[in-house]
This record gives structure tokens, C-alpha cells and sequence, in this order.
């Protein structure tokens, strides 16, 4: 367990083991923070791609020109990796999410704090990636189970550039440690109770962000930016709260933090989605020339799914889920966005 008052050891005084499961770019971003407090080993499927990272110091394939910390182990054995884990961070993308939660599952003990950093939903299910711990771990406490979510791309925060972060997990006091073992010098930990609405916020927010890029593909400016992430925000908000999210969440670094940082910046994947489907390119050719995965092209079907269930209107997740799946030219849903019926800003808001 993670020490209540510092995060950084155990009761006995010897540094806190964690396991990251997930070598992609945010998965290794993350082990390489933790090295500060902790004493990391990151898992990746491929043993090629565990050794160059353990021999090497670098991740070429998900983080090329970032220097790891030499203290950075890695394996491609779940069991090494989490057999003697204090602390579980999965960092695995939700559609892989439970078939390999339930390959590490004999590994993790039912009192071993487990936290998401996926930010999507799974497809099929629509289960959020704490329900599918809490199924494929029947005997692990579920106020165990937490997220690190928040506006973090990932290079900028290897490359030690200030961040903001949040750690949602309903035990307080392991909230607490988390927070103290995931904050350093350039990346700052909040806590927040409310798990639900900060997984949501980071899975709603992908849509929208390739919105943003439709919208910057097609050629526009920044006052149409701006108007599609405020009203991204309501429409993530309203869908969040519909589905059990508490509504501060969304105004915090989960919702409008990570929103903002999604919907603008170039390394953001899901942006980067956006702007070739809004330069006329199909979402086959984008995902094929795509190494790393964009959560919002599957998350989008869950979303959709998700709001007909709650009975909550989102227009501009249904006009990129026409984009994407029924083939729509994104020029020719611009006008049907904007020529909705009029309404009062506050419509749904509350």
C-alpha cells in the first residue's frame, strides 16, 4: 500500500513499487515521473520494446528524443511487473483494457490501489475502465480504484514542461498517497472524489476534440475554436451529470482543463483525426498511417449509445459520429450545427 501521509514509501521505509501496464507514450511518460518517489517497472507486450527501454533509456517508438531515467525497468511479463506491485497504473488503451487487466489479474491483490490513465469507453459494454477492474477483480475493493486524468500530453510532461493533473479514487487517504507519489516538481496532483465524472470527462472530451479538428481541417478561425469547445464543454457536462458525474468535475482539470488541451494543441491525436478528416482524407487511410491510437474514433459509438440510454441531446457528437461511421462530407454537416433550432444558452445546463 501506498504510505497515507507521503505516497513515496511504505511503512517500513522502502520505496514504493509500481507497476505501469502500458509502454505507449502516456504509459511511459508516467513510469518515468514516478522513478522520482517510487520505483517503477513498466510493462510492454513486446520484449523487444521492454529491453530497448530497460538497455537503452529511450522509448523510440512512442516517445522518440526523450531521455528515460536509468532507473527505468521494463518487462514483458505481467507477473514480474505486478507480482510484488504496491501500486496497479494501467496504461492501456480501453479497447485492449480488460483482456489485459484479466491476464495481470492473478497478480493483484485485492488491497493494491489500481488506477486508470485510459480515457475512453469500452465499445460493446460502454463500461467505464473503473467497472471493468471492478468486474474482472471481483474480490478487489472498488474505492481502491481510481484515475490520473487531466490535461496532461504526454511528451510535453516527459519533457518536464509544468502540468496539472487530478486523481480521483473514493478512499481519501489513498487518494492522498496516490497524489503524493504521481506529483513532482512539474506535474501538479489534485485530488477528487468523484471517479465517475472524471473518467467521463476524459472519454466525452475526445469527441469533441476531433470536432476541433473537423473544424480546423475545414479552414476555420478561431471564433468557431472557441464556440465548439464551449459548447463541447456543455454537451460533455450535461451527458457527465446525466450519467452520475458530479457537475464541478467538468469545470476542473478532468473536464474543461483537458478539453481545452485536447481540442487545441497539435500533439493532441484525436485533433489530429479531425483536421485530415476535415481535409477530405478517409478515416481508413487516417488509422492506417496512425501508430499511436486516437480513444475518440472508437469512443464516439460509446458516446452516442451512452447519450440515446440517458436521453441527452449531443449534436456535436453526433455530427463527428456521421463523419465517421455513415461516411458524411464534415462540410456538409456545418451548416445543419448551426442552423439548429435556436435555444437559451443555459438550455440543458442545469
Amino acid at each position: 500500500m501506498v504510505d497515507d501521509r507521503t505516497g513515496r514509501a511504505d511503512k517500513n521505509g522502502a520505496r514504493v513499487k509500481v507497476a505501469v501496464v502500458g509502454a505507449g507514450s502516456w504509459g511511459t511518460a508516467v513510469a518515468a515521473l514516478l522513478t522520482e518517489h517510487a520505483s517503477p517497472v513498466l510493462w510492454a507486450r513486446r520484449a523487444d520494446l521492454a529491453r530497448a527501454i530497460t538497455r537503452q533509456h529511450v522509448n523510440a517508438e512512442y516517445l522518440p528524443g526523450i531521455a528515460l531515467p536509468p532507473t527505468l525497468a521494463a518487462t514483458a511479463d505481467l507477473a514480474e511487473a505486478c507480482g510484488a506491485a504496491d501500486v496497479i497504473v494501467m496504461a492501456v488503451p480501453s479497447h485492449g483494457f480488460r483482456g489485459v487487466l484479466a491476464e495481470a489479474a492473478p497478480w493483484i491483490g485485492a488491497e493494491t490501489p489500481v488506477v486508470s490513465l485510459a480515457k475512453g469507453v469500452e465499445q460493446g459494454t460502454l463500461r467505464r475502465m473503473t467497472e471493468i477492474v471492478a468486474e474482472e477483480l471481483p474480490a478487489h475493493r472498488d474505492e481502491l480504484t481510481g484515475v490520473l486524468t487531466g490535461p496532461n500530453l504526454a511528451r510535453e510532461v516527459a519533457e518536464g514542461q509544468p502540468a496539472a493533473s487530478v486523481v480521483a479514487c473514493r478512499d481519501p487517504d489513498t487518494a492522498v498517497g496516490l497524489q503524493q507519489l504521481f506529483m513532482t516538481g512539474t506535474l501538479r496532483v489534485y485530488t477528487n472524489p468523484d471517479v465517475v465524472g472524471c473518467e467521463l470527462a476524459g472519454a466525452l472530451k475526445n469527441v469533441v476534440a476531433i470536432a476541433a479538428g473537423i473544424a480546423a481541417g475545414l479552414g476555420y478561425g478561431d471564433n468557431t475554436r472557441a464556440g465548439l469547445i464551449t459548447r463541447g464543454l456543455a454537451e460533455l457536462a450535461r451527458l457527465g451529470v446525466a450519467l452520475g458525474g458530479d457537475p464541478m468535475t467538468f469545470a476542473g482539470l478532468a473536464g474543461m482543463g483537458d478539453l481545452v488541451a485536447t481540442c487545441t494543441s497539435d500533439k493532441s491525436r484525436n485533433r489530429r483525426v479531425g483536421v485530415e478528416l476535415g481535409r477530405g482524407r478517409s478515416l481508413d487511410e487516417i488509422v492506417q498511417e496512425t501508430k499511436m491510437i486516437a480513444e475518440g474514433v472508437r469512443t464516439t459509438a460509446a458516446v452516442l449509445e451512452l447519450a440515446g440510454r440517458a436521453g441527452v441531446e449531443v449534436p456535436i457528437a453526433t455530427m463527428v459520429g456521421a463523419v465517421l461511421y455513415e461516411g458524411r462530407r464534415p462540410a456538409d454537416l456545418v451548416p445543419e450545427l448551426m442552423l439548429r433550432q435556436a435555444k437559451s444558452e443555459l438550455h440543458g445546463m442545469r
